[in-house]
């Protein structure tokens, strides 16, 4: 069958990009492996879907391409996709730091972005496995049911991350079998696993902090668990540090610990109590 774009993955960036496609005109397919669309904006953002950031701009994102990023956030900004999420009459809510979430559930962005592709004519195939891609005239698609070209091919099946979820590393062989150079992965976006189990007592416990890393340092929560490290603040970091690396963290950002004691010092209050207060 014959299709002007034919979208592997139908993720959040596969369904925003058929929706576009076929919002143009084109005729497009989206192919997916898995049973259902959206499996990873489902667990997105707790569960609710944090869909945009009022302060995102391209100096947000770590990427060997900047221009990239300038072009595409000009394109199609934040204020676009909110509109869209008003459109449905989504409520949602800012938490911090200019992040949106969904009052309700992730489930709600998903059966937006499912029912834009409906409205744009884009068909969705589930269940369904690439097993070879050849590059003609146009591109030629074999899966696991049929054989499919397209003048467009888009490969949006995401990174390795989160196997649990279905993620391969489908693209990654696609982008060696075309020649593309592909830049070695390593873990982002992640938490630390400390050796150190002295922590575990504190797990469970989220405090605001400052955490710095190769000159680079975010403020936000960081929580404690039971193998070590994570959070907002503890996730972006680790974009940031290689093996080796030191990573600092302030538990009080902002506040001069010598002052504080200074100042109850008269009161002969005991460090303890001084730093429940500010850790409470």
């Amino acid at each position: 069958m014959n299709y002007d774009v034919i979208i592997i993955g139908a993720g959040a960036a596969g369904l925003m990009c058929a929706i576009e496609a076929g919002n143009r005109g084109r005729k497009v397919l989206v192919i997916e492996h898995a049973d259902k669309p959206g499996k990873k904006i489902l667990i997105s953002g707790g569960g609710r879907c944090n869909f945009t950031n009022l302060n995102v701009s391209s100096e947000n994102f770590v990427s060997s391409n900047p221009h990239f990023c300038k072009s595409a956030l000009a394109r199609y900004t934040p204020k676009d996709f909110i509109s869209l999420v008003e459109k449905y009459g989504i409520k949602y809510h800012e938490k911090k730091l200019g992040q949106l979430f969904c009052n309700g559930s992730a489930k709600e962005i998903l059966q937006m972005l499912l029912d834009e592709c409906s409205s744009a004519g884009v068909e969705i195939i589930l269940n369904c496995t690439v097993s070879e891609i050849i590059k003609q005239n146009n591109f030629a698609v074999k899966t696991t049911v049929g054989n499919f070209n397209c003048e467009s091919l888009v490969i949006a099946s995401g990174g390795i991350s989160i196997p649990q979820m279905g993620a391969t590393d489908f693209g990654y062989k696609i982008a060696k079998q075309f020649g593309l150079k592909i830049t070695k992965t390593v873990p982002g976006l992640v938490p630390f696993v400390l050796n150190d189990e002295s922590l575990s007592g504190l797990s469970g416990l989220s405090i605001d902090s400052n955490v710095s890393c190769n000159n680079t340092s975010f403020r936000e929560n960081i929580l404690f668990t039971h193998k070590g490290l994570s959070g907002p603040a503890i996730l972006q970091i680790s974009n940031y540090w290689n093996n080796g690396d030191k990573v600092i963290i302030d538990l009080l950002p902002g506040i001069d610990i010598s002052v504080v004691l200074s100042e109850n010092k008269p009161n002969k209050t005991v460090l303890v109590n001084v730093l429940a207060k500010f850790f409470s």
